[in-house]
């Protein structure tokens, strides 16, 4: 693969995972927000499912946010260590006579 194909894939990765956490975090808040309308005023089990959908929205997004950020962290790092290191020019040693 070429540099270029690289960073469409980790464009495609980002975009679909990030698509993937929106689209849970919605269908999260749909049930809920399903779940509340259907209790009709029931306050003890509204506000457990309103704590379990906000607990799952954020871990699901914490989760997400983690991955990705571990991942471009070892990304760098492993094209770092791949590139050599720069040479320096050294002067020969200055010799008396």
């Amino acid at each position: 693969m070429n540099r270029d194909q690289d960073i469409q894939l980790e464009k495609d990765r980002a975009r679909y995972g990030l698509l993937a956490v929106v689209v849970s975090n919605l269908a999260i808040a749909s049930v809920a927000v399903f779940g509340v309308w259907r209790l009709n005023g029931n306050e003890s089990v509204i506000i457990g499912v309103l704590t379990a959908a906000f607990t799952a929205v954020s871990s699901m997004t914490t989760a997400y946010l983690g991955i990705k950020a571990v991942s471009n962290t070892a990304k760098s790092m492993a094209a770092a260590s791949a590139t050599p290191p720069a040479q320096t020019p050294t002067t020969p040693a200055q010799r008396t006579p």
